[in-house]
């Protein structure tokens, strides 16, 4: 999990020409589509949160396209150029490899750039980067986001406040749903492939069960030792994501008589994927 291996996507810029918009249509002076400011960010989800505040102000530039996976991705040389256009980057902040590895060349590419820290103000959870899959921190990396924005662009602070507001105002709705569906489900398990779903476990009271150890698949006894673990907890689905493997979640599925089901940590839309996950996972604890 920790290697990083080499391109494992066409690179983004070309998908952008295609009409994709893995990367904003970056020109000289920070400027992106239609005169817009570029923005910087890392995975698709938070493509999201820049385009609710930003608005009609902003193009979004996001780094690891989609399908690809922030723990192993490395960005083309035509990506890090592309960066150099951008006013703004707004990281993860939660020590994810793709940030470690490649963040201090893109300051280097871009130094007038603002770099801003969304997991800033967070709780993190030891050895779990992944802070957005909990719609509570998503909230907090939105504000962080409103920040910057006001800092390099102060003649919009209203109109980026009033945004934030209104997403905030969604987030708030899809929380309080959430935690009305999983209501008396705490302490429940919900087994994943990969240890993605931590934060949200967190917020509502489950507890999570890895498929995946350290950026390893199971050993045989590792397998065996799910499956009863399985059968004890009463689990009948497993979840998968389409970024990763599902060979392992397949064959534990098959000895618990259960099934698989593909979540996606990084789905662009993020408000309606979370949704999606949080039916999953109630429809799965019950």
């Amino acid at each position: 999990m920790r290697s990083y291996g080499g391109v494992v996507m066409v690179f983004c810029l070309v998908a952008a020409a295609l009409g994709s918009g893995c990367l904003g249509d970056a020109s000289p002076g920070g400027q992106g589509e239609e005169g817009r400011m570029l923005v910087a960010v890392t995975i698709p989800p938070q493509a999201e949160f820049v385009e609710r505040v930003g608005g009609e102000r902003v193009s979004v530039l996001v780094l690891v396209p989609p399908g690809a996976s922030p723990h192993t991705y490395e960005p083309t040389p035509a990506q890090i150029t592309a960066l150099s256009d951008a006013r703004m980057y707004a990281a993860v902040g939660s020590g994810i490899e793709a940030e470690r590895a490649w963040l201090d060349r893109i300051s280097g590419v871009n130094p007038d750039m603002l770099m801003v820290n969304c997991s800033e103000g967070i709780a993190l959870i030891d050895g779990d980067p992944h802070v957005w899959l909990s719609v509570r921190n998503a909230q907090e990396m939105a504000e962080r986001i409103c920040d910057g924005l006001i800092a390099i662009d102060p003649d919009g602070e209203a109109y980026y406040r009033a945004n934030l507001e209104d997403y905030l105002t969604d987030l708030d709705d899809l929380d309080r749903r959430i935690a009305a569906d999983l209501a008396g489900r705490e302490g429940e398990a919900v087994m994943v492939y990969h240890p993605s779903w931590g934060y949200f476990m967190r917020d509502y009271g489950l507890t999570q069960v890895p498929i995946e150890a350290d950026g390893k698949e199971p050993t045989p006894a590792a397998i065996e030792r799910l499956i009863r673990q399985a059968e004890e907890e009463g689990i009948t689905v497993v979840f998968a994501s389409p970024e990763s493997s599902t060979r392992s979640a397949e064959v534990i599925a098959d000895a618990i008589g259960g099934r698989v089901v593909t979540v996606s940590p990084l789905a662009r839309d993020y408000t309606a994927n979370m949704e999606t996950v949080a039916d999953a996972f109630a429809e799965a604890a019950r």
